[in-house]
C-alpha cells in the first residue's frame, strides 16, 4: 500500500513527470524485490541501512556505474522521507548515506558546423521522416528543450503566428520560448506533411510515427544519436547534447546566463553554470588565436 500511496504522490502532489515517476517506480520495485529474494525481507519498513549497503554492493558487482547507482538511491532516499512525513516509520535508513563519488565529465557540444551538416543533410529528402526528423533536431536546437518535453508536446502547443512555443517542463511548470524563422518555416511544412500521415488527426500530439503513434523516448534519441554519427566523433550523441549546444552557443554569443536558465527552464541558476565550462574553453580558443603574443602568430 506504501509503494502505490508513494506514486500517487509524486505524481499528484509533487507533480513528476510520467517518466520520472516511472524511473522511481522501477527502482523502488528493483530493491523491494531485492530484500524479498536475497534477505527474505518482504516489509520495506523493516529495512535497515546494512540491508541497502548489500544492494549497493550488489549493484555494483552487477557493473552499474556510480551516476546510475546514486540515481537508484536517491529513489528509495525519496521513498523512505516520504515513509517519514506520513508518519509510518520513525527512522529513516538512509539518513546517515552519502552519495558515491563520480567522476566530473564535460559534456562537449557539437559544433554549428555539425548541426548544419545534419540539417542540410536532412533537407535533401521531401518525405515524412525525413521532414519530421529535421524539424526535431531544429527545435532541439532552437529551444534547448528536454527530450521528455518534446515528446509531450503538442499541436496546441505551438502559435505559429506569434513564433512562441509553450513548453511544458518539469513538475508541470510551464515556459513560453520564442521559436526562430526558420523554425517556424519547418514546423508549418511538417504540421503540412504530418496532416496526410494515416490517423494523424486522432493524435493531438506534435510528433508521430506515419502511423499517427506518438514518438518515443528510444525512436527520439535513435534520430538524434544516427543522424549526428554521421557528422561527429564525439562520444556522446544525443538528444541532450543539441539542448547543451543550445545553450552553450547562446552564451558564447553574448547571452546572459539568466536568460539561458528561463529558456532551458532551470529552477535555479547553478543547473546552468556548468555551461560556462564550454563557454571559457571558446573564450581560450579565441584568445589563443587572436592574442598578439600567442606563439601562433
Amino acid at each position: 500500500m506504501s509503494v502505490s500511496a508513494f506514486i500517487d504522490y509524486l505524481s499528484l502532489e509533487k507533480k513528476y513527470s510520467p517518466h520520472t515517476v516511472l524511473a522511481y517506480h522501477k527502482d523502488l520495485e528493483s530493491f523491494l524485490q531485492f530484500i524479498e529474494k536475497q534477505l527474505e525481507c518482504g516489509n520495506s519498513k523493516e529495512v535497515n541501512y546494512a540491508m541497502i549497503r548489500s544492494w549497493i554492493v550488489t549493484l555494483v558487482d552487477q557493473g552499474l556505474n556510480t551516476r546510475s547507482i546514486n540515481r537508484k538511491i536517491a529513489s528509495l532516499k525519496a521513498y523512505y522521507k516520504f515513509l517519514i512525513k506520513t508518519k509510518q516509520i520513525s527512522e529513516n535508513p538512509l539518513a546517515k548515506h552519502t552519495s558515491l563519488k563520480t567522476a566530473k565529465t564535460i559534456q562537449v557540444p557539437f559544433s554549428k558546423n555539425e548541426i548544419s551538416k545534419v540539417l542540410d543533410a536532412l533537407d535533401q529528402d521531401k518525405n515524412f521522416e525525413s521532414i519530421r526528423n529535421k524539424t526535431i533536431v531544429e527545435l532541439f536546437y532552437a529551444t534547448g528543450m528536454r527530450k521528455s518535453e518534446l515528446i509531450e508536446l503538442k499541436i496546441s502547443d505551438l502559435d505559429l503566428t506569434k513564433q512562441t512555443v509553450k513548453i511544458i517542463g518539469k513538475r508541470n511548470k510551464e515556459r513560453i520560448v520564442p521559436l526562430l524563422n526558420s523554425t517556424v518555416m519547418s514546423l508549418r511544412d511538417y504540421i503540412d506533411i504530418r496532416s496526410k500521415a494515416e490517423k494523424a488527426n486522432q493524435s493531438p500530439f506534435l510528433f508521430i510515427s506515419k502511423n499517427g503513434v506518438k514518438v518515443n523516448q528510444s525512436l527520439v534519441y535513435r534520430i538524434i544519436n544516427n543522424y549526428f554519427s554521421t557528422v561527429s566523433t564525439k562520444e556522446k550523441k544525443s538528444p541532450h547534447i543539441l539542448r547543451h549546444s543550445f545553450a552553450t552557443h547562446l552564451l558564447n554569443e553574448g547571452a546572459d546566463l539568466n536568460s539561458i536558465k528561463e529558456l532551458l527552464g532551470h529552477a535555479s541558476l547553478a543547473s546552468t553554470q556548468v555551461y560556462t565550462n564550454n563557454s571559457i574553453a571558446e573564450l581560450k580558443k579565441v584568445y589563443a588565436n587572436s592574442h598578439p603574443r600567442t606563439n601562433n602568430k
